[in-house]
């Protein structure tokens, strides 16, 4: 009986692992395959081969990576995130990015709203919009060497896509609204995004953003401009704190930090800082109730 792992047919001598006379194309393993194993920390042995015969070759060494065999799996970027991934390079490439962030006290906006059943969101979203009216370099957009300033204000929104990806959708006329058209409007465009009904004019043309991760829980962050606006606010998970009072005493409230980022080119932190501050008044002093 003819062994079939010596035996040859026509031209089967020249085949480059017969030739180093191993018994099988997978014992014949090239300086690329071996690289890529040892960089993925994989035994090339153990795989299966796609190559003639069986041979083992650099993709599948990439693609047995991939299948995770130690537990990683390679995964694309969907389409939101690629989109995202262009606008927020160029975004970064081209502003320079500051930070600036102020403690704030929600217990008016806290009261006010258990009574309402809103989140914090519409109440931050109604503030942001006073204090663009008294600082309107924020409320601006760049074009090339000039800053485009911008009468009324159209808010956006980032709304989270079941941790798939965010997407923009704006509030138009935000600044001709009042607490409950606000809220109603958040909510709107929010529901249509997750249910992935925006349109292109829906997530175009805002002059401000305001980016919400405090309902996971953070505590500061500092959020991507969305150029080519200048300011982007984060409203950060709110938490029970000891505070001190007007008298001096101490007291504990609900505290949460309001995060600014803004671009250089229009503003400098002097001016951040007058607006985060006036941003905090108006959180703090405002009678909500009177809005319900």
């Amino acid at each position: 009986m003819t062994d079939v792992h010596t035996s040859a047919v026509a031209g089967d001598e020249l085949l480059p692992w017969r030739r180093r006379g191993l018994r099988d194309a997978r014992e014949f393993l090239s300086p690329a395959v071996r690289r890529a194993a040892a960089e993925r920390g994989l035994d090339p042995r153990t795989l299966t081969g796609s190559g003639d015969a069986g041979r083992i070759t650099r993709a599948d060494v990439i693609a047995a990576d991939g299948r995770g065999s130690s537990g990683s799996e390679i995964v694309p970027f969907n389409n939101v995130r690629r989109r995202a991934a262009v606008a927020l390079l160029a975004s970064k490439r081209t502003a320079p990015h500051a930070l600036a962030v102020i403690a704030v006290d929600y217990s008016r906006i806290e009261r006010a709203r258990s009574r309402s059943g809103f989140t914090a969101l519409p109440f931050v979203a109604r503030a942001v919009v006073d204090a663009l009216h008294e600082f309107p370099v924020l409320n601006a957009t760049v074009d090339g060497g000039t800053l485009v300033m911008r009468r009324g204000v159209n808010l956006g929104i980032a709304v989270d896509l079941a941790y798939q990806g965010l997407v923009v959708p704006v509030v138009r006329g935000a600044d001709g609204m009042r607490l409950r058209g606000l809220a109603a409007s958040i909510r709107d465009v929010a529901t249509r995004a997750r249910a992935k009904q925006l349109g292109p004019d829906d997530l175009a043309g805002g002059t401000f953003t305001i980016t919400n991760p405090g309902a996971a829980g953070t505590w500061i962050s500092f959020p991507v401009l969305n150029a080519p606006q200048v300011g982007i606010l984060s409203t950060d998970g709110v938490t029970k704190r000891v505070i001190t009072d007007d008298r001096g005493g101490l007291r504990i409230a609900p505290v949460g930090h309001l995060c600014l980022t803004f671009d250089h080119r229009a503003l400098d932190g002097a001016y951040a800082g007058a607006f985060l501050g006036r941003l905090r008044e108006i959180v703090e002093q405002r009678d909500w109730a009177a809005e319900l």
